[in-house]
């Protein structure tokens, strides 16, 4: 991004920040007409998107669908222009009562939760975007999904290729292939232009790795390094590369990883953010020779955005969390290898 991140004051300073449009945004959408649907848009990254698209775009509608069990959400997108249609999408009257938008970002899926309630996963994962895909078949199509489908690579390395064999491990990650799955086979079928984002891991003051870090910090918990290694992008980066990626849709879909660029390790990640609280973190563990891991860089070919440094965007998030603002209470459990969720 092009301006540097200075403490957050607010949830309302947060949400200006993360949904700061780059030029990168208005550039994607010079030759793609049309109004646009956020499919998905009450959960962690769907407001802040669905903000910078209408910032980026305040001449076209930007709707956003979503059950909206959040207080606040509503009031705070339709301040900012956005529409506010409130369903299930699981309805399946109410997915076809839908604007047919040309441009269409589907957000909608389960983690949390995952195990223990595996069928309602398997339907929000993978028969929803199915549905999604019929439903919308003459829209463009960006479809978010998980680098949780890589399974894990070498570590450190530089991580999970796009065109790398798949290796999901847990139910969650196993329906989330799914959805690609599903995606790909109606994309070619019915000529749908689409594009496939695998993200890991976003990172805002409200929820991410950083947040689960310093949070143990601040509890005097210890941090497992088994899990030694993770990708971490800013969520305001990852809003632009997915707002831009509409201008990279195709039959069949390209598929892109949306992550930093380099992997960091979890002990230096815990010991920067223990100096900056002036509190020595706690390990256990040893790290593994292999991890969670992407490799972005065809995201840095692809499109041209500027990567917020790590120091720029911890640093307010770690004073977020001593300033005890509100999160959204969901660990990310990154350190979690077995894929349970």
């Amino acid at each position: 991004m092009d301006t540097h991140l200075q403490p957050f004051a607010s949830i309302t300073d947060l949400e200006e920040a993360l949904s700061r449009p780059p030029a990168l945004v208005l550039d994607a959408f010079a030759s793609l007409p049309g109004d646009i649907l956020i499919l998905g848009a009450g959960g962690k990254l769907g407001p802040t998107l669905a903000m910078m698209l209408k910032r980026a775009l305040p001449d076209r509608r930007v709707v956003a669908v979503s059950r909206f069990g959040t207080p606040g959400v509503v009031e705070r997108l339709q301040e900012r222009g956005v529409e506010i249609l409130a369903g299930d999408l699981l309805d399946e009257t109410f997915l076809e009562s839908l604007p047919a938008f040309p441009n269409v970002y589907y957000l909608a899926g389960m983690k949390f939760g995952a195990t223990g309630n595996e069928p309602l996963t398997w339907a929000m994962n993978a028969w929803l975007p199915a549905m999604v895909c019929r439903r919308f078949a003459s829209s463009r199509l960006v479809i978010l999904s998980t680098g949780n489908v890589y399974g894990l690579t070498q570590a450190p390395g530089k991580g999970a290729h796009e065109d790398d064999a798949l290796h999901p491990i847990g139910e969650y990650a196993n329906s989330c292939l799914a959805r690609e799955r599903l995606a790909t086979h109606f994309s070619t079928t019915d000529g749908t232009p689409m594009s496939v984002i695998r993200l890991n891991y976003a990172n805002e003051p409200r929820y991410g790795i950083v947040v689960d870090i310093a949070r143990k910090i601040l509890t005097d918990k210890p941090i497992d390094l088994s899990m030694g290694w993770v990708n971490l992008i800013w969520q305001g980066d990852a809003n632009a590369a997915i707002a831009a990626a509409m201008a990279r849709t195709t039959s069949p879909p390209d598929v892109l990883n949306v992550a930093g660029s380099q992997p960091l390790q979890v002990r230096t990640i815990a010991t920067t953010i223990g100096e900056w609280l002036q509190r020595a973190p706690q390990f256990e563990g040893e790290e593994a020779t292999d991890a969670l891991l992407s490799d972005a860089q065809r995201l840095y070919d692809w499109i041209p955005l500027t990567e917020t440094p790590f120091e720029e965007w911890a640093l307010p998030v770690v004073r977020w969390i001593a300033d005890d603002h509100p999160t959204h209470g969901k660990p990310t459990h990154y350190g979690n290898r077995a894929g349970n969720f």
